[in-house]
């Protein structure tokens, strides 16, 4: 005679089983669903700045101290006097996201690490670069006795580089990004101070994973 007792239970047992694989199931397909849009919801606001176009049009940019500087596209405007160094690059926003500048270095090498982001210089005014559009990077040096002063006027007295270490980040202060841009003395200069040539050749992702 059937044990209806112990079929009950193998009963409840196989269901309980069931039950927990569908469970677990369910759980494991939420969990990448939500990872998906996440990953979605970060590409949407990640911001990533590259030189303007050549054709880009020029922009006259304004620093604090009233002096305006233009700058045309895919280029870098460089203006040294015996007190200040300015410079601004025309960029673009390459991502989906809104980019906020946060500061910027001046490494020793074009090819060297780049620094820890508490050592960089924080910008003195709110800099923001929309998706996809046109904007600028601008760098001020006022202290003449400074390495990066000396440098800089080394610079424009030799015709040789500069390498700018530009620290960003996206709307909600997350996701940031050094782009290291090279300014070079344009090959079709028509001027020493408005036609220097701007190229980056590197991003480093300080809150994800590096593409490489």
């Amino acid at each position: 005679m059937a044990d209806w007792a112990t079929i009950a239970d193998l009963g409840t047992a196989a269901g309980t089983a069931l039950l927990a694989v569908a469970t677990f199931a369910s759980t494991r397909s939420a969990g990448r669903a939500t990872a998906t849009a996440e990953r979605a919801l970060m590409e949407s606001l990640r911001p990533i700045l590259v030189p303007s176009r050549w054709d880009d049009p020029t922009q006259e940019i304004r620093f604090l101290d009233g002096r305006w500087l233009p700058v045309h596209g895919g280029r870098a405007a460089v203006k040294v006097t015996d007190k200040v160094f300015y410079l601004v690059m025309s960029v673009r926003n390459a991502g989906r996201g809104l980019a906020v500048l946060h500061g910027w270095d001046m490494p020793a090498e074009e090819h060297s690490p780049h620094r820890d982001p508490a050592d960089f210089r924080r910008l003195t005014r709110d800099v923001y670069v929309s998706a996809g559009d046109l904007g600028f990077s601008q760098v001020t040096v006022r202290d003449p006795t400074s390495q990066e002063f000396r440098t800089v006027c080394d610079t424009v007295t030799s015709g040789g580089e500069l390498w700018l270490d530009i620290l960003y980040g996206d709307a909600e202060r997350t996701q940031r990004v050094i782009t290291r841009f090279v300014v070079s003395r344009s090959p079709v200069a028509d001027s020493t101070e408005h036609d220097w040539a701007l190229t980056a050749n590197r991003h480093w992702n300080l809150d994800r994973p590096d593409p490489r």
